[in-house]
C-alpha cells in the first residue's frame, strides 16, 4: 500500500478507525479482530482508537484492550505499526460523551492506556477534544510534557480549529504531528484545518470519512456523483470516497471505521484508485 508520513513515521495511506468495534451494536470479538488482521494483511500500519470507545461504564479502554489483543495474536510483523490512540473524552456508561481536559486527568488517562496497549511509550497520543472548563493551552501543555518524559512519542489534536492547531503547535515547538477532525461527502467544514495542516507538515487525518453509520452504507445514494463514479471504475462508492480525500494531499489520512473484513479491504484498495481532475471536480462540487 502507498504511505504517508505522520511525524517521523511512515505509515499505510489508509488508516482503520476500531471504534465501531467497541461501541453500541459492536461485534463479537472474534470477528472484530479477524477484521484488524485483514487490515494488518492488507497493508494497514495505522490503527485509531481511543479510551472511550466503549459501551459501558465499567469497560473504559474497551477499543484498546482489543486491538493490544488482536497484535499480539497476529502472526505477522507488527513492528511497524502506529497505534493512535486519545484521551480527554469520556462515556459515563449512559450513552452520553462528557470531556475532562485537566493536565492531572490527561496524564491518568495516558497512563492507563500505556498499561492497555502494553507498550513504554504510546506511538501517537491525541488530546480527544477541547475542554470548555480547562484553558487549551494547559491541556497542550500536558501533551507537551507526556512527550518530554518519554510516555508518548508523537503528540495529536483532535476537534479543533486552525486557530487552536497554530496555538497546540506553538506550545508543543513545532512537535504537533496530527490533527483528527470531522471530514466526509457530509461534512467538509475542516477545509481550513487541512490546508492549515498542509502548511505546517501536520497530518489530517479525517474522523468518519464515510459518515459514520448511519451515511456510510448508503453514501452512494445520497451523494450521486459518487456513484456514477465508481459505476466508472467499478469499484464501491466507499472506495471512491475514501480516494477523494487522498486526493486532497499528502496530508490527509483517511481513518474509517470498519467492523467486517471485507469492508477494510475494500477501504485499503482506495490507496490505489487514481481519480482524474475532473472527477475530482465533480465530487468536490457534489
Amino acid at each position: 500500500m502507498r504511505t504517508r508520513r505522520i511525524g517521523d513515521a511512515e505509515v499505510s495511506a489508509i488508516g482503520l478507525g476500531a471504534m465501531p468495534m467497541s461501541i453500541e451494536g459492536r461485534p463479537d470479538e472474534a470477528r472484530s479482530i479477524a477484521t484488524i488482521h485483514a487490515a494488518l494483511d492488507a497493508g494497514v500500519t495505522l490503527v485509531d482508537t481511543a479510551d472511550a470507545y466503549h459501551s459501558y461504564a465499567g469497560e473504559v479502554g474497551h477499543n484498546e484492550s482489543l486491538i493490544a489483543r488482536a497484535l499480539a495474536g497476529y502472526g505477522g510483523d507488527t513492528t511497524g505499526v502506529l497505534i493512535a490512540t486519545k484521551g480527554g473524552h469520556l462515556r459515563p456508561g449512559d450513552g452520553s460523551w462528557t470531556v475532562n481536559g485537566s493536565p492531572a486527568y490527561l496524564e491518568q488517562a495516558c497512563d492507563a492506556s500505556l498499561k492497555r496497549l502494553g507498550v513504554d511509550a504510546i506511538g501517537l497520543y491525541q488530546f480527544h477534544r477541547p475542554d470548555p472548563k480547562v484553558p487549551f493551552a494547559d491541556s497542550i501543555g500536558a501533551l507537551r510534557d507526556l512527550l518530554d518524559a518519554g510516555k508518548i512519542r508523537m503528540a495529536g489534536i483532535s476537534n479543533v480549529s486552525p486557530e487552536q492547531i497554530r496555538q497546540a503547535n506553538e506550545i508543543l515547538g513545532g512537535r504537533l504531528a496530527s490533527v483528527q477532525n470531522q471530514f466526509s461527502p457530509a461534512v467538509r467544514d475542516s477545509e481550513a484545518a487541512l490546508r492549515l495542516c498542509a502548511e505546517l507538515g501536520i497530518a489530517f487525518l479525517p474522523w468518519s470519512p464515510l459518515g459514520g453509520r448511519s451515511v456510510a452504507g448508503v453514501l452512494g445514494t445520497r451523494f450521486a456523483a459518487f456513484a456514477e463514479i465508481a459505476r466508472a471504475h467499478e469499484v464501491s462508492p466507499q472506495r471512491v470516497c475514501l480516494a477523494w480525500l487522498l486526493a486532497k494531499g499528502p496530508a490527509v489520512i483517511p481513518i474509517p471505521g470498519s467492523t467486517r473484513p471485507e469492508t477494510i479491504r475494500d477501504s485499503a484498495a482506495a490507496a490505489e484508485l487514481t481519480l482524474s481532475a475532473g472527477e475530482l471536480a465533480r465530487l468536490d462540487a457534489s
